[in-house]
């Protein structure tokens, strides 16, 4: 049986107004798109999303919603003289619960006025969009990213970056991410900001990591792996992740030593240190 997808206004994540908006007019198999519901969770995280929650205080109550612990070292690392802008900067380990859960953590420790740099995933909940500079790199808002990351660079907001802008893959067989973009130690020059420096410590399923390879092996220009991600973030329900705090890197450290792809890995390696 195939039908026309009604939206439902009253939902947040609607299936079916995403599909009646990508196909318009096409008949979908009932069975595929309730099967789709169910493989992302739509109830799960609308009953999330829906309870009207915004910015800090929705990543806050959405840890506590998806019963997530979090092991947090090193805040007292934290030191920068008054004034002084922050760019927190860590791996992507989990593609979902990470970002949460760091927004919470730097917002709840270091003042509300964080601006986030996120993927298309996130931006899917409707609570960190005050908060948000959305990082995509195809389609029309391609166009206005490179003033969107200056003007955010250049704003009185702390920032929470991920500048690997995938989440970690397996690579020889170690979890981790894939090479930083060099652009975040270029901007916290321009703009005088510390980069402190987190280790997120946790992993997807081997699920997710087999069909990243595939996807790379079959060299597959669609992300097909982020379509898991809100099935990686309901089986992390429930779960502990350790995050540490290093100490912050002032904006001068990154000299003519080194060019800005070096400073970037170097501040990788940092990360994975702690």
């Amino acid at each position: 049986m195939s039908e026309t997808p009604v939206p439902r206004p009253d939902l947040a994540i609607d299936l079916d107004k995403v599909v009646a908006e990508k196909f318009p007019g096409k008949k979908i198999p009932k069975w595929f798109l309730n099967w789709m519901k169910r493989f992302i969770h739509q109830d799960f995280l609308n009953g999330m999303i829906t309870k009207g929650y915004e910015g800090i205080e929705f990543c806050t109550e959405g840890i506590k919603y998806l019963d997530v612990k979090l092991d947090v070292e090193g805040l007292e690392n934290v030191v920068v003289p008054e004034g002084s802008l922050i760019c927190f900067t860590s791996n992507h380990p989990l593609g979902g619960i990470d970002g949460v859960a760091l927004a919470s953590v730097v917002g709840e420790n270091f003042g509300h006025n964080v601006r986030f740099l996120v993927n298309d995933f996130l931006m899917a909940l409707p609570g960190i969009k005050s908060m948000s500079v959305p990082i995509n790199k195809t389609g029309a808002q391609a166009r206005d990213l490179p003033k969107m990351i200056h003007d955010v660079y250049h704003s009185n907001n702390n920032l929470m970056i991920f500048p690997a802008g995938l989440c970690s893959r397996k690579i020889n067989g170690k979890i981790q991410d894939l090479p930083w973009g060099k652009n975040f130690i270029k901007m916290c020059r321009e703009t005088n900001r510390y980069v402190v420096p987190i280790h997120f410590i946790g992993r997807n399923s081997n699920r997710f990591y087999n069909i990243a390879n595939i996807c790379k092996w079959l060299k597959l220009k669609f992300n097909f792996a982020m379509l898991f991600l809100p099935d990686e973030m309901y089986r992390q329900r429930g779960g502990t992740f350790k995050v540490i705090f290093g100490k912050p890197i002032p904006a001068e450290a990154f000299d003519k030593s080194k060019s800005d792809a070096d400073w970037a890995a170097w501040v990788r390696e940092k990360v994975y240190e702690l």
